[in-house]
């Protein structure tokens, strides 16, 4: 019986140990409050054909309407960062649609998944 018990909690601490690493496999970081510098863009335009700039801050705004991700492009390292609005099921916020297309500070929680870069748009200034 004690042969028992003791396989028993190592396999406890066994099946233990293979769920935290299984949580760290899935490339989740944990969400970590975040500002971020850089120009807010329509994914599909800035990556797709290139365009970006105050001549096609009319486009990404349409864009962005219409449900294309925005990406914020950080000044310096040009690495995007995929916004999500502050909490599930809420629009993009107005600050982050009217100012497509120019540089801005972002605030909000940080996520990382599978190689993308996710900000939540809790603050824009």
């Amino acid at each position: 019986m004690r042969k028992t018990m003791i396989a028993g909690l190592v396999g406890v601490a066994g099946l233990g140990a293979m769920l935290a690493i299984g949580i760290a496999g899935l490339g989740i970081a944990a969400d970590t409050q975040k500002s971020v510098t850089g120009n807010l863009e329509d994914t599909f335009c800035y990556t797709v054909v290139g365009a970006h700039g105050a001549s096609h801050a009319e486009c990404a705004l349409k864009c962005a309407q219409k449900g294309i991700p925005v990406g914020l492009v950080e000044k310096g390292t040009e690495k995007m960062y995929i916004l999500l609005p502050p909490k599930n099921e809420q629009a993009m916020p107005d600050d982050v649609l009217k100012n497509m297309e120019k540089e801005v500070t972002v605030t909000g929680k940080s996520y990382s998944k599978g190689g993308v870069e996710f900000l939540t748009a809790e603050s824009v200034k």
